[in-house]
Formats: C-alpha cells, sequence, structure tokens
C-alpha cells in the first residue's frame, strides 16, 4: 500500500477505494505502522506549532501562546490518545455491526477506523494557524461520508441500515474525540505568561 496513493483514492474516489480496502489482507500492525503514526502526527505536531510558537491573536491582549513545554506534553498526549481512539473506535463498529445485520470482524473494522479518520488527519494541519481550524473541521465532516460508504462494504451491512450504524458510530466518535480534547487539556498550563503586547 502506498501512502499516497490510498489518501488520493481514499478522498478522490471513496467508493471504489472501499473496494479496494475490503480485499486487502492488511493487519492491524501493519496499519499502524505504514499509515496511521504517519497521519495521526499532523494534527499534534500542528497545533504545537500553533499555540506555542505562532500564538493566537487575542483581541486587546495581543498573541497569546501557550508555554512550550505544557503545549509539547499536551501534544504527545493528545498523540498517544488518538492512537488508542482508532483501535476503540474498531472495537465499537465491530461490536455494533450484528446490530446493523452486519459481519464481525475486528480486522475490516479497524479498516473502516482507520481509512474514514484520513481527512480528519488531513484537517489538523489547520492547526498551525488556530484560527484556521474551522477548516479542519470541514475536512473531518467529510469523513462522515467515508464511514457511511464503508461500513456496509467491509462490515457487510446492508445499505439500508448504513445511515443507522453510521450515525451510531459517529456519536461514539464524538464521546471519544470529546475524552481526548478534555484529557489534553489538562496538560495545558496557563498562557498569560507568555503574552506579548503588540507595540504602538
Amino acid at each position: 500500500m502506498n501512502l499516497v496513493d490510498r489518501i488520493k483514492g481514499i478522498i478522490v474516489s471513496p467508493k471504489q477505494e472501499w473496494e479496494t480496502i475490503a480485499g486487502e489482507s492488511t493487519s492491524i500492525a501493519e496499519l499502524y505502522t505504514s499509515y496511521i503514526l504517519i497521519l495521526a502526527a499532523i494534527g499534534p505536531v500542528a497545533y504545537f506549532i500553533g499555540v506555542s510558537l505562532i500564538g493566537v491573536n487575542v483581541p486587546f491582549f495581543g498573541t497569546v501562546r501557550v508555554p512550550i513545554v505544557s503545549a509539547l506534553v499536551a501534544a504527545v498526549v493528545r498523540y498517544g490518545l488518538t492512537l488508542a481512539s482508532v483501535y476503540i473506535l474498531a472495537l465499537i463498529i465491530d461490536a455494533l455491526a450484528p446490530t446493523f445485520a452486519g459481519e464481525k470482524n475486528m480486522n475490516q473494522a479497524f479498516k473502516v477506523s482507520t481509512y474514514f479518520s484520513t481527512p480528519s488527519w488531513l484537517g489538523g494541519i489547520f492547526g498551525i494557524i488556530p484560527s484556521l481550524g474551522i477548516l479542519g473541521l470541514l475536512l473531518a465532516l467529510y469523513g462522515l461520508y467515508l464511514l457511511y460508504l464503508g461500513l456496509p462494504v467491509l462490515m457487510k451491512s446492508p445499505k439500508e441500515k448504513a445511515i443507522g450504524y453510521t450515525v451510531t458510530v459517529i456519536i461514539a466518535a464524538i464521546v471519544i474525540f470529546i475524552l481526548i480534547g478534555v484529557v489534553a487539556s489538562l496538560f495545558i498550563s496557563s498562557p498569560t505568561a507568555n503574552i506579548t503586547i503588540p507595540t504602538r
């Protein structure tokens, strides 16, 4: 599997790419080393650069920066939690399969969890400029469409049950991502010491 080709395929022609993915025998370990570890790092690295080196412009206060050590720890924690969340979400996808007339298959569930996250991971690059974070959110929304397309193909769920399956997985994903954000925020110290007041 070529990383660039896979990204292009899942973004540009997802229906065909899901069919290809369904027939692959890629293991969970291989998906981590060849795909997830690379793409999941984009957001935390961009976040670190954005909040600690570039900073956030706050009206009347100037540029606010999070201390470097604090931002680095938060980024590492976020990265680790993201890696874990892919596996947790795959467990949920697999467990829900029979509920939506699908077939349990952890390896296929892990592929769904991995590849539908691609737009969200790519969108993490906008964290370099925190004010552009909304663009990353828009890319993440495209991932929901990928999830909708992928579940029937990989989990063998009937297409008429795809919407219910997708919505249930989305709810689980939202809860996981909120928890990641909350836990990561616990490692961020106050940015007030690094406020830079613009000179007149």
